[in-house]
């Protein structure tokens, strides 16, 4: 005899093999408990690779995002992936390990064919688990992609608060300069004083800029 155990939900992914077991002439019934088993794990396998073309869908759909606009929610979004990766993974990992131990154990309730069939099985959860490695480092990847983006704006950001603040410095230079309250200034009383100055950092600014972009800063 076979006793599995599961929660009563509707649509689950053993709706397959109860069907077969309807069919008085499917190998399901013809077949002893072993290959029962191995049709039990077999649709569980299986379905794993349907969760992670899933979860691929919808990391190419958070890289997308993260290309175009990236944002905290993008973040948000990846650990969330990371978590949901962690979990199937701790189901995954000791399923492989029962298959391994089926498939190595001499037992007379498996039969010598079934045991074909469960290296097969065996082979499929090795291949979900390298599946969801890769799709692991995807997502660290992205992370490092957005630490990345994130780095290189506030690197913008700064540049541009540098060259204000180096642009402002000389005009802040002579604004001290001629706004000292002392009487022997000449150049207070000269007509052209206030215009000339003005001018003088019309120049400077310009002259700096026209520096920036020779050097590529802007």
């Amino acid at each position: 005899y076979l006793i599995s155990f599961q929660e009563g939900l509707e649509g689950d992914v053993f709706e397959q093999v109860r069907l077969h077991l309807t069919n008085e002439k499917s190998r399901l019934r013809l077949s002893g408990p072993d290959f029962l088993l191995h049709a039990l794990l077999d649709v569980i396998v299986d379905n794993y690779f349907l969760v992670l073309e899933k979860l691929a869908d919808r990391i190419e759909d958070i890289e997308d995002k993260l290309i175009d606009n990236p944002s905290t929610s993008t973040v948000h979004a990846i650990y969330r992936l990371k978590r949901e990766m962690l979990f199937l993974h701790k189901a995954v990992w000791p399923l492989r390990e029962v298959i391994s131990g089926l498939q190595r154990r001499d037992s007379q309730l498996i039969q010598a064919t079934t045991v074909i069939y469960l290296r097969d099985i065996y082979d499929h959860t090795v291949q979900v688990l390298d599946t969801m490695e890769t799709l692991r480092d995807m997502l660290s990847g992205m992370l490092d992609i957005y630490l990345s983006s994130v780095s290189n704006r506030l690197n913008e950001v700064m540049k541009v608060l540098t060259i204000i603040t180096t642009i402002f410095m000389p005009l802040s230079f002579l604004a001290g300069v001629y706004g000292m309250n002392f009487k022997q200034m000449p150049e207070l009383d000269w007509r052209y004083g206030y215009p000339s100055v003005l001018l003088l950092m019309a120049l400077i600014v310009c002259g700096m800029l026209v520096y920036f972009r020779k050097k590529r800063w802007l």
